[in-house]
């Protein structure tokens, strides 16, 4: 058991620590609360960052400060109220770092945001106020004068991971190529038009910005009235296209099934999710987006679904080494259920293109 109260004294808090009790339920980091005894000193957050993820702990802690930093400044110049609760405050060390290394495990503190929440409701006033704080996140680091690093190198990079996928059907260690290869000709046949990202890149047509790259609903704190307070869980915020924060809300939140669905009626891509995320999105990103990034908001809702549909497939292929699966054929129900979900947004193309022109006009 680690002495928590022994990592806590190494960062610059205020006030007696009191209790330090676990916190959420997330998936890579362990989280705690620190509360302090004191009626006027603020509680903490303590976070052991997940290493074996996050390699460049002082890269990812940089990226951070710099995009924490920015967004105050911006909030201060807009004559926000109530800052401290709109943008979370890193603590430091005594040596000035926001991490502090233990010989064994990364750590960082936080400030505690109080009377505030998160909610896991995936529905069109949720995908609304999810739009609208995912593109002001973005639309106020459009200027950030830092260049952020690659916390997870090659993340949504679709070229990179249909290198993967062809390198495991090379490669074909668990003999299980030829059961697929349906799917494996429908992705070969969307290849071309699914890297375009790239390609537009390389040709100095499509910039990258500063995204987030994990856009949830339970990635925002809201405050007592419903109203978003801030964008939280930072560390995969990094240099990458617009697509990645809009496709990756799309992938999950407009998916009428589950992810690992058996049941391939139930998969559907959920228009009324569609618009008011994009309705939230545009509102607040417009202000800095390309005429090229707007026309391209359906390719990026195809574009997720098509990624993650590649990862399944190549970690079945490889013989499940990536993702935890819960029975032998799970990543092959997940490829087939993101195939799905694929189609049915291919299948709204035009109705999508007709609704983002219509956003415009108003």
């Amino acid at each position: 058991m680690k002495d928590f109260a022994s990592i806590v004294a190494h960062f610059h808090t205020q006030g007696t620590i009191g209790e330090i009790k676990p916190l959420g339920a997330g998936l890579i980091n362990d989280t705690y609360k620190v509360i302090t005894t004191e009626t006027d000193a603020p509680d903490y957050v303590l976070q052991r960052i997940n290493h074996a993820i996050f390699q460049n702990v002082e890269m990812l802690q940089a990226n951070i400060q710099a995009v924490t930093s920015h967004i105050r400044q911006k909030l201060v110049e807009a004559g926000e109220t109530d800052i401290e609760r709109k943008v979370l405050t890193f603590l430091h060390t005594e040596e000035g770092k926001t991490y502090f290394f233990d010989g064994d495990s990364y750590w960082r503190m936080m400030v505690f945001i109080p009377r505030a929440k998160t909610y896991e409701t995936v529905d069109p006033e949720y995908s609304y106020y999810a739009g609208v704080a995912f593109g002001n996140f973005q639309a106020m680091l459009a200027d950030i004068p830092e260049v952020l690093g690659e916390t997870i190198p090659d993340f949504h990079n679709m070229e990179f991971r249909l290198k993967q996928l062809r390198e495991a059907v090379q490669t074909n260690a668990a003999g299980r190529v030829e059961e697929v290869r349906y799917y494996l000709d429908e992705i070969e046949k969307r290849a071309d038009e699914m890297c375009k990202a790239e390609r537009l890149h390389r040709e100095g047509k499509l910039p990258k910005r500063v995204c987030h790259c994990d856009t949830k609903v339970n990635n925002m704190m809201f405050d007592e009235e419903g109203k978003v307070l801030c964008v939280i869980d930072l560390d995969t915020v990094m240099p990458s296209f617009i697509f990645s924060d809009f496709g990756d809300f799309l992938r999950t939140g407009a998916n009428t099934g589950d992810e690992d669905d058996k049941d391939l009626e139930r998969v559907n891509f959920n228009m009324e999710i569609f618009k008011a995320f994009t309705k939230g999105y545009l509102e607040s990103a417009q202000t800095f987006l390309t005429p090229l990034e707007i026309e391209n908001l359906p390719y990026a809702a195809a574009l997720f679904p098509y990624m993650q549909c590649v990862r399944f497939l190549a970690d079945y292929i490889n013989g499940d080494t990536y993702y935890k699966t819960k029975y032998a054929e799970h990543n092959l129900v997940r490829t087939k259920a993101q195939f799905k979900l694929l189609q049915s947004v291919e299948a709204h193309t035009d109705e999508m293109i007709c609704f983002i022109s219509n956003c415009l006009k108003n």
